[in-house]
């Protein structure tokens, strides 16, 4: 099986501020730092430290040779990048002292992917392939189209979430891996286990992954079977791929043939690490970190937990 990220590649400037800048307000930052990200690549970074062989398709501008050197670097096939004049994805990141991120993301070459891209890089897959998708590159529902008829296997992270995820045709994906607000935005609901349930009703054909923070994940497979994971403590720094480590790692290891607790509790592990430490791509562990790591710290799932720790 072949893994294919189709997504986003960002140029990260990541601000160190005391807190997130109010309307009207300048705020001087302690630092900023250069880091490469965007979710697509964060997510096929993650594939590779998670130990798959993992092909990344999408496109940067004439400043992308930072972001394909380092998809190189950390062992990601670039085959199927593509280049086009202008710039690349660019994304303004304020990170708190408490390790929260508020993130404004442009397009650039992210939005220049079209329809017979789309039929070129599926063409080198075949039935049975994976393709993992966000909602930060164009032609998104084409892909999720064209991959189902193929017979791919589809996941798709709908972040950040907008108005165009409700015309993506979401009956045709496999793995459906959202966070609290994507869950709201689809469901209209806000209890965690309520989302998590009327996911599954509303998409019985997909496996559903709802992450929630400091509380843990919970999965929903197509059977209707509920498995929930707490999170791995760790003092947070900085949460900004934190979500992309989680959805690599997952999947990752469930379509490798580990149970789905044992997938979870891996994820939960390895985005536990990631937010212990600064930046996006730079963030995400490697597969021995990972199991090496105190799995004993990985706390026990409560959907009310986040609610109870707030002042």
């Amino acid at each position: 099986m072949k893994v294919l990220v189709f997504g986003s590649a960002n140029i990260d400037r990541t601000y160190s501020v005391g807190h997130f800048v109010s309307a009207g307000e300048t705020l001087s930052a302690e630092k900023m730092e250069l880091f490469c990200g965007g979710k697509g690549f964060n997510q096929a970074v993650a594939f590779a430290r998670a130990g798959s062989d993992v092909y990344f398709a999408g496109a940067v501008g004439d400043d992308g040779d930072f972001l394909a050197d380092t998809l190189k670097e950390n062992g990601v096939n670039t085959d199927w990048l593509k280049r086009i004049p202008g710039p690349s994805g660019h994304a303004v990141i304020q990170v708190t002292p408490e390790g929260q991120n508020s993130i404004i993301i442009l397009a650039g070459a992210n939005g220049a992917i079209t329809n017979e891209d789309v039929d070129r890089v599926l063409a080198a897959f075949t039935a049975g392939d994976l393709v993992v998708l966000q909602n930060e590159i164009s032609s998104v529902d084409y892909i999720i189209d064209r991959a189902h008829a193929l017979g791919m296997i589809v996941a798709l992270n709908p972040s950040p979430f907008n108005d165009r995820i409700r015309t993506y045709d979401l009956n045709k994906v496999d793995y459906l891996l959202v966070n609290e607000v994507e869950a709201a935005g689809l469901t209209g609901g806000s209890e965690p286990m309520n989302m998590a349930a009327a996911l599954h009703e509303k998409y019985p054909e997909a496996n559903i992954v709802l992450t929630l923070g400091c509380a843990g994940s919970v999965f929903v497979g197509r059977d209707g079977k509920t498995q929930a994971c707490g999170i791995y403590q760790t003092r947070a720094v900085d949460t900004t791929a934190a979500g992309d480590t989680y959805t690599g790692y997952f999947l990752s290891g469930v379509l490798s043939g580990d149970s789905v607790e044992t997938a979870l509790k891996t994820a939960a592990i390895a985005s536990g690490i990631s937010v212990s430490r600064q930046g996006a791509s730079q963030s995400i562990p490697t597969v021995s970190e990972v199991t090496s790591a105190d799995s004993s710290l990985i706390r026990e799932f409560s959907a009310e937990i986040c609610r109870e720790e707030k002042p």
